[in-house]
């Protein structure tokens, strides 16, 4: 076969993955509190993370962590005031990266 059709046709069908939308989790911190203070959460109630406001936020997709960012506040366009994270570390997200 071909080399050059068959990167061709590799382009090609990364092109039509790069349209395809992914969702991502961003983690902002873990609480492990005891059953019976879980039950006893309601409307109000305060539940400390094991983070502090300043720590990066770790992305991830599915189970895969992709990178470290910060909490902000979007300052301009149609998008301020809306909550968003500024990438400080991304992982190598090529196939053999983890």
């Amino acid at each position: 076969m071909d080399s050059t059709k068959t990167q061709s046709d590799t382009r090609k069908v990364d092109a039509a993955f790069t349209h395809v939308p992914i969702e991502i989790m961003v983690s902002v911190g873990r609480a492990r509190p005891l059953v019976r203070d879980l039950l006893q959460l309601e409307e109000g109630s305060v539940l400390l993370l094991d983070k502090r406001v300043e720590d990066a936020v770790e992305l991830y997709v599915g189970d895969r962590l992709i990178g470290l960012g910060v909490l902000e506040i979007a300052e301009t366009g149609e998008q301020q005031g809306q909550l968003c994270v500024r990438l400080v570390d991304v992982n190598d997200l090529g196939p053999s990266g983890s």
